[in-house]
């Protein structure tokens, strides 16, 4: 039996008139119908006067839009490959993308003509607007013929095609593409459908932008995939989400620990109802037990997971009942994965060791695109080395202990930041913490941790070395301590370590 890929033929069919997709901003709304016919629309305009077809590249440098959604399906019909690139990069930064990927059309909003500006005149015949409201613009929106009805016949994306190519934050270097194919979307919305009961009668806020996994597919292919509902904002705001999610009884709700504080802290918090909400998703990084505590208190259970770009993204689930017993564990693999923790001989860990996880199965990346060095690095085997150090329990739960390359030796001794984080964490007053390894002449590197406090706190850095001294190894404990109001964060909400220092 195939896969089944063209999912929104089955779901206009189905269920035509159920609501797919809502603007968050404008409240504009596409049922399956309306997106499968728009997804037809657009897959003629990149076929028919932009000369697309299987496999080519489609860069997109855009903020959320239902239109962008269209533009991802589209490309799926005629088995291209659509390129999210992050629209707050520098013009450097994504003329490598643009290059690297080799694209053969880039769609663009004009609030962002400044960052192609630099571009190779090779690309400079390959620009489209993807929407725009000044008519005296040609955006690929107003090449689409309505009175259309002879659409691309045929779904022409197999499982092995890439569907996208997402390109990894590079702080190893230039940033690399990792190519998700049809299969690893498939795969991982059954996972993910697996682990959190989703069906069609769920709906959800996406604020994650469209250049991260985490905002296509973390619930958004998945949702679709069940004839689901998706409202759809371009930028994270507390108040709007909450009241979004409170107007059209969202029962999933997902962020990163720091999307999560910063809706808790929200006024609206307070006074909306949220008891429509199954539970909230969370990953990036653990999420502080008081934090959970706050959500529980509002009726809504937590799951922390795990995912990363290059597989899954839903790859660990926490079941909800655990979010307190075992606070900061990402729970179990999900269905269809298999997992080893190795060390550095590549050899099986017992229970409570620390070791490299390494993840198996049909949700996994294809490579990295046009890299066969860095490909091989990764994949060994058939298994994906995740860079991340884990331990699990013997009942079986995970724990993500740090990164590979954040580890770091103090007077021979293994620090894992994590760790130590976690400590530091639990002190009353902090609201953020971030540990990183630096330089000493005598031990070869100590620790150094950044914190952000509470409103009001007046912790100093004695006061948190002497908690840590109480709770940990003395090589573990940051020999520095750096106050910060607020800790720089990526897109996602995670923290940027490599902007420290």
């Amino acid at each position: 039996m195939n896969i089944e890929l063209d999912w929104l033929k089955k779901w206009a069919h189905y269920a035509p008139k159920t609501i797919a997709l809502i603007d968050g901003d404008t409240d504009q709304s596409l049922s399956y119908l309306q997106l499968y016919q728009s997804a037809q629309h657009y897959a003629d305009v990149l076929e028919n006067k932009f000369g697309i077809k299987r496999h080519d590249r489609v860069v997109v440098l855009s903020l959320n839009e239902l239109e962008y959604v269209s533009l991802y399906f589209a490309c799926a019909r005629l088995g291209a490959c659509l390129v999210p690139v992050n629209y707050r990069l520098t013009a450097r930064e994504v003329e490598h993308i643009v290059v690297d990927s080799d694209c053969q059309l880039i769609v663009y909003q004009q609030a962002f003509t400044s960052s192609l500006e630099t571009l190779p005149a090779s690309f400079k015949n390959k620009f489209i607007l993807l929407n725009e409201t000044d008519h005296s613009l040609k955006s690929l929106a107003a090449h689409v013929d309505l009175s259309l009805t002879n659409y691309v016949s045929t779904f022409q994306s197999q499982v092995e095609d890439p569907a996208m190519i997402i390109y990894t934050s590079g702080t190893t270097g230039s940033p690399k593409g990792a190519v998700i194919s049809q299969q690893m979307i498939f795969w991982n919305s059954i996972n993910t459908t697996l682990r959190l009961n989703i069906s069609q009668s769920d709906a959800t806020v996406i604020f994650l932008p469209f250049f991260h996994t985490g905002g296509w597919n973390v619930l958004t292919t998945p949702f679709f995939h069940r004839g689901a509902k998706i409202i759809l904002l371009k930028k994270f705001d507390a108040d709007q989400i909450l009241k979004l999610t409170e107007k059209h009884k969202c029962s999933l709700l997902f962020g990163v620990p720091t999307t999560m504080d910063m809706m808790a802290r929200s006024e609206t918090f307070k006074s909306v109802q949220l008891n429509s909400i199954r539970y909230g998703i969370v990953g990036g990084e653990p999420m502080p037990i008081e934090l959970i505590k706050t959500w529980h208190d509002k009726g809504v259970a937590i799951r922390q997971g795990y995912g990363l770009t290059e597989f899954g993204p839903n790859v660990f689930s926490l079941n909800e009942d655990d979010a307190i017993r075992k606070i900061g564990s990402i729970g179990f693999p999900n269905f269809y994965i298999d997992v080893r923790v190795v060390d550095e001989q590549g050899l099986d860990v017992k229970p409570g060791e620390v070791g490299e996880l390494w993840l198996k199965g049909p949700a996994c990346m294809t490579e990295y695109f046009r890299n066969p060095k860095a490909t091989a690095e990764t994949i060994r085997d058939g298994w994906l080395a995740t860079g991340d150090l884990v331990r699990f329990d013997d009942e079986n739960y995970f724990y993500v202990v740090g990164r590979k390359k954040e580890m770091y030796k103090s007077g021979g001794e293994n620090v894992y930041p994590a760790e130590v984080e976690k400590v530091i964490r639990s002190l009353k007053g902090i609201r953020e913490v971030a540990v990183i390894g630096t330089a000493d002449e005598k031990w070869g590197e100590v620790g150094k941790a950044f914190v952000s406090l509470e409103s009001g706190c007046d912790l100093t850095s004695d006061n948190i070395m002497d908690y840590c001294l109480k709770n940990l190894a003395k090589f573990k404990v940051p020999r520095y301590v750096q106050f910060l109001p607020n800790l720089p964060k990526g897109e996602s909400g995670k923290i940027l370590k490599k902007n420290l220092q």
